[in-house]
C-alpha cells in the first residue's frame, strides 16, 4: 500500500509551530519554577511551625513577653534597690524545701584527679575563641556534682538576707522547682554564694577537665551530640531538675555539664595562648546612646570597647544552640548580667 505523499509545510505554518513549541517550553519552565517555589515555601512553613513548637512560651501570649527599650534595666533596678527581697524564706522554711536525702545529694562533690588534659579545639567550625586545642595540667580539686539548686540558694538568701533572684515571685519559687538550678544570678551572686558555702567558683580549666575527662571528649559522654542526654535548644522550654539527665554524666560522674544552665566560672574572658582570635573580641562592649538622642532608644546606641573583660560561662543551656553545649565552648557575659539560663556550680581546693 502506498503512503500518501508528505505535505510540505508553508513558512507561515512552520512559524506558528515554532511559536507553539516555544510557548509550551516557556510554560513548562514557569510551572517548574512555580512548583519549586511552592515546595520551598512549604518547607519554610514547616520549619516555622517547628520553631513555634520549640518556643519557650505560647506565641499567642507574645505581647506579654515584649520589652520596651530600657524596661529590663528598669525592672532590674527596681528589684535591686526595692523591698521585694525582704519577703522570702526563713532558714527553717528553706531547709524544709527538700528532704534529707536530697540535701545530701545536692551537697555531693566529686574529686577530679591531678594531671594533664586537653583543652580547646582545632575545629574550624567552632567559634574562634575556642581555639586552639592545647594541653594543660592542673592540681587535684573538688567540684559540685550538680549545679547549685533553688533550694540551696534559698538557704543562702535566708542566712544572709541577700536579695532573691528576680524570677522568684513574691520572694519564693514554685515548690516543684526546688531541685532546678537557680537562675537569674550574676557572677557576683555566684561568687558570694560560693564564699558563704566555704567554696569558690571553678576556674575555666577545672570546669573543662571535669566535663571532658582525660580523653578530651567533645561532650561529657562522648564525641557525638545526643539530645537524650541533655536539656538544650528549647526541647523542654525551661530548666529541668539537676538530676534529670543521669546518662549525661561526665567520665568523672559530674552531672548537667551540658545544657540546662550556662555556668559562671572564675575567669575573665581572655584569648588562649597562640590564639588567632582578634583582640577586640575579648574587650567588653557597652552601649552608648548619642548625646543628641532625646529618647532612651537602644536601637540607635553604639557599642564601644572598654578596658573591662567579660566573665566566662560554660556548658550551654536549655536555650542554647546544641553545639554551644560542647565542653570546649566558651561563652561570656558582663559579670553583673543575669538571665533565666545563667547558673553556676562551686569548686573547692583539696588540702
Amino acid at each position: 500500500m502506498k503512503q500518501a505523499p508528505r505535505r510540505e509545510l508553508t513558512p507561515e505554518q512552520i512559524y506558528v509551530r515554532k511559536r507553539y513549541i516555544g510557548a509550551t517550553f516557556v510554560t513548562c519552565v514557569v510551572l517548574s519554577l512555580l512548583g519549586g517555589t511552592i515546595h520551598v515555601l512549604q518547607l519554610g512553613s514547616n520549619r516555622m511551625q517547628e520553631m513555634r513548637n520549640m518556643a519557650a512560651f505560647d506565641l499567642a501570649e507574645e505581647e506579654k513577653h515584649l520589652r520596651a527599650a530600657g524596661e529590663d534595666l528598669y525592672i532590674s533596678n527596681r528589684h535591686e534597690f526595692g523591698k521585694s527581697h525582704s519577703i522570702t524564706y526563713t532558714l527553717e522554711e528553706a531547709e524544709s524545701l527538700i528532704g534529707l536525702n536530697e540535701w545530701k545529694m545536692v551537697a555531693t562533690m566529686v574529686t577530679i584527679p591531678e594531671g594533664e588534659f586537653i583543652m580547646g579545639t582545632d575545629s574550624l567550625k567552632s567559634d574562634i575563641q575556642n581555639r586552639p586545642r592545647h594541653k594543660r595540667s592542673i592540681k587535684s580539686f573538688k567540684i559540685d556534682k550538680y549545679p547549685v539548686t533553688n533550694a540551696q540558694y534559698a538557704r543562702f538568701v535566708a542566712a544572709t538576707g541577700r536579695r532573691v533572684p528576680i524570677n522568684w515571685k513574691n520572694g519564693k519559687f514554685p515548690p516543684e522547682k526546688a531541685l532546678h538550678p537557680v537562675t537569674m544570678v550574676t557572677w557576683f551572686d555566684a561568687k558570694d554564694y560560693a564564699k558563704w558555702a566555704g567554696k569558690r567558683l571553678p576556674t575555666e580549666e577545672e570546669w573543662e577537665k571535669a566535663a571532658r575527662g582525660d580523653k578530651g571528649l567533645r561532650w561529657p559522654w562522648g564525641e557525638q551530640m545526643d539530645p537524650t542526654r541533655l536539656n538544650t535548644y528549647y526541647t523542654v522550654g525551661s530548666t529541668t531538675p539537676v538530676n534529670a539527665y543521669k546518662n549525661g554524666a561526665s567520665s568523672y560522674g559530674v552531672m548537667d555539664m551540658a545544657g540546662n544552665v550556662q555556668e559562671w566560672v572564675e575567669d575573665e574572658f581572655n584569648p588562649y595562648q597562640e590564639s588567632t582570635a582578634p583582640e577586640h573580641l575579648f574587650k567588653a562592649k557597652k552601649p552608648v546612646v548619642p548625646e543628641d538622642s532625646k529618647l532612651l532608644d537602644m536601637s540607635v546606641a553604639e557599642f564601644v570597647e572598654t578596658d573591662s573583660r567579660y566573665k566566662v560561662m560554660r556548658g550551654g543551656s536549655w536555650k542554647s544552640d546544641p553545639f554551644s553545649t560542647s565542653s570546649y565552648h566558651r561563652n561570656f557575659s558582663w559579670p553583673q548580667m543575669t538571665a533565666d539560663f545563667f547558673g553556676f556550680r562551686c569548686a573547692q581546693d583539696i588540702n
